[in-house]
């Protein structure tokens, strides 16, 4: 039985996530669970997704859909957009997949289209790419959006972390529904940190690959954690996306 390793925010960085796979030596043995946020930012948005096209035939994979693939695969159906997209990366990712094909990019399209909002699995970890407001947990909840959306989750994690105990009766329900809950969608960068980042039983993911930080990789079970380089240095001259943040890198 191999590890199961959970993977933050990828947003185009193709080099990083090869990075990631070689450092922590994953193997066909290993399932891999992605937070989603595939696409938009850096230049390599379809060949992220025709990575993990790969891994999927190769290994158990579970991958959770983010706010910027829900994004894409409506421009992969209808070629529609938005200002507010092509202003978060979409414009890369359009330009991404010029060398492919009609084919290639109905198959990434079924790929978005058949992704789960979130996943649950037997020790009753639950992954998501956001968050979620029912405190009976996702399953309960009555509209998918904020799955991918959601903040609030993460804010009342930060609340209650250390204040009380998980088994108090005052913790907030919808947390202690879970074992524990893995997310992304808010960049740690905000906290000025670019590793995961642990509040309450809520781990965050997001550590800033779209933007000027690293991505990361987390063993759920160990807690390993292994990290790309710096995803601007691997991609030179490439804006990337913004973020209205600054502190001093490692």
């Amino acid at each position: 039985m191999g590890r199961v390793l959970v993977i933050g925010d990828i947003h185009g960085a193709r080099r990083a996530l090869d990075q990631l796979l070689l450092r922590a030596g994953v193997t066909s043995n290993d399932s891999l669970v992605f937070l989603g946020d595939y696409v938009d930012g850096w230049s390599e948005s379809a060949s992220v997704l025709g990575q993990l096209l790969t891994l999927q035939r190769r290994q158990q994979c579970i991958f959770i859909k983010g706010n910027h693939d829900v994004w894409c695969e409506e421009w992969l159906r209808s070629g529609a957009t938005n200002p507010t997209w092509l202003g978060h990366g979409g414009l890369a990712t359009i330009d991404s997949y010029k060398h492919f094909n009609q084919s290639e990019r109905e198959t990434q399209l079924q790929f978005l289209e058949q992704m789960p909002f979130y996943y649950i699995d037997s020790k009753n970890r639950l992954f998501i790419h956001a968050g979620f407001t029912n405190p009976q947990g996702p399953e309960q909840e009555f509209t998918q959006p904020g799955f991918t959306w959601d903040r609030t989750l993460w804010k009342a994690a930060l609340g209650e972390s250390p204040r009380q105990e998980r088994s108090s009766p005052h913790y907030p329900q919808r947390l202690a529904a879970f074992e524990e809950i893995f997310i992304g969608h808010t960049p740690t960068l905000h906290y000025q940190k670019m590793e995961p980042m642990l509040a309450a039983n809520v781990w965050n993911m997001d550590t800033g690959a779209g933007f000027h930080g690293k991505l990361s990789m987390m063993d759920v079970d160990s807690k390993e954690v292994w990290r790309s380089d710096l995803v601007p240095a691997l991609y030179p001259g490439e804006p990337g996306r913004r973020l209205n943040t600054q502190f001093q890198v490692d």
